[in-house]
């Protein structure tokens, strides 16, 4: 058996989940969060086995001293010591376009990821400190670094590049970098198994934040967000795809600042915005209730998935499989339903009874359609113990 520490290090969060495994078998032992990293009221919430949770308040002023109160949890419910442990995996948000998979942790690679911290200022500062933390607790175990826009590296140019002065991309690194890689890889390897084949799948990562790739035999070749999480589709506070001149006409004429419109794109938009709720259950139910503002959201949400999917259905040259995961993805059945049915020109038939079911791995296609569509519930953790375990060589 190996016992792998999956961690994802927020700006003043660290969640975490350790793994027993075997084999295949990925059993998860304990998992929770430390909160408030840095503030008076700090704590850290822990589950071990099936257990209920448990909520520990303890002061942790940095990330240093989170991870020893996470390991002091673990020994005291999860493992007899910390010897056990054979290696720890992290989620990286950002690798540019330097990590085109996953690497073990040297110190150079700690220094780069602190390289690229301007193109994610608020998760790869973070990152580093918890890299930092680990290495200071227990500096002889295996690291493992996954990216979340690594499995995104295999699009070729025509897909990354930006029409902008050829300097922006080699001085600035501006590009399509795309996000939620280990989920879009984790449901596309998923699905592949489901159709016997690799073919052409188009991944639906659909939450508050919410991306779509486009997948052929295993490797992406386009994703809707670009170079931040901000692009692609209607989210659930965040605008998607707009003019790009209108953060400027919005600065001229209300005389906000940069930061200012960054918030209101980011955080005050999207379905929020048209339709007072970020949260998609509450879009349903208004939808469902007659509320006009609800309907108008959904419809716009589905009109700008329709836009993307269809778009890779022609980069594609065909699609064999469409695949929908994270919180919306798995569980809005009418947002799916709604979808589908404008996708039936494609010889698609919802099974509006599968359709329905929540938390499991399903096809929601009915058997004699030409596209076969499921709903796999994603899981980032064990793509990244999966990878943890491989380049660790343990």
């Amino acid at each position: 058996m190996k016992k792998i520490l999956v961690i994802n290090c927020g700006s003043s969060s660290l969640k975490f989940q350790l793994y027993d495994i075997e084999g295949e078998n990925y059993n998860v032992i304990s998992k929770g969060i430390a909160e408030r990293i840095g503030e008076q009221n700090s704590f850290i919430k822990i589950q071990y086995h099936d257990e209920p949770k448990q909520k520990h308040d303890v002061y942790m002023p940095t990330h240093s001293e989170a991870i020893k109160e996470v390991f002091a949890l673990l020994l005291n419910g999860a493992i007899k010591s910390m010897d056990e442990l054979n290696a720890v995996g992290h989620r990286i948000v950002q690798g540019g376009d330097i990590f085109k998979e996953s690497v073990l942790v040297t110190d150079e690679v700690i220094d780069q990821i602190a390289g690229l911290s301007d193109l994610a200022p608020l998760h790869n500062p973070a990152h580093v400190l918890g890299l930092k933390a680990i290495k200071e607790v227990l500096p002889n175990i295996p690291q493992v670094v996954v990216f979340d826009t690594s499995f995104h590296q295999t699009m070729k140019p025509e897909a990354y590049l930006y029409a902008l002065p050829k300097d922006q991309y080699t001085r600035n690194k501006i590009r399509r970098y795309g996000f939620h890689g280990t989920s879009h890889k984790y449901v596309a390897e998923e699905c592949a198994k489901l159709i016997g084949k690799q073919g052409k799948i188009i991944t639906c990562h659909l939450g508050n934040g919410a991306s779509i790739s486009a997948v052929e035999n295993g490797k992406c070749v386009d994703t809707s967000m670009g170079f931040t999480p901000l692009a692609g589709t209607i989210m659930g506070t965040r605008c998607g795809d707009i003019d790009p001149y209108i953060p400027l006409y919005i600065m001229k004429k209300d005389g906000l600042s940069i930061d200012e419109v960054n918030d209101l794109m980011n955080k005050k938009s999207g379905m929020l915005a048209l339709g007072g709720h970020s949260d998609n259950r509450d879009i349903e139910n208004g939808v469902l209730e007659g509320n006009e503002d609800c309907i108008l959201a959904n419809n716009c949400y589905i009109h700008s998935l329709l836009k993307i999917i269809g778009g890779y259905i022609a980069v594609l040259g065909g699609v064999d499989a469409i695949v929908f995961t994270a919180g919306v993805g798995e569980n809005g059945w009418l947002l799916r339903e709604m979808l589908l049915e404008r996708l039936s020109y494609l010889g698609i038939t919802v099974d509006k009874v599968n359709n329905r079911v929540r938390g499991e791995t399903i096809m929601i296609s009915t058997p004699d359609s030409k596209v076969k569509v499921y709903i796999i519930p994603t899981d980032e953790e064990v793509m990244i113990a999966r990878d943890t375990l491989r380049i660790a060589g343990i």
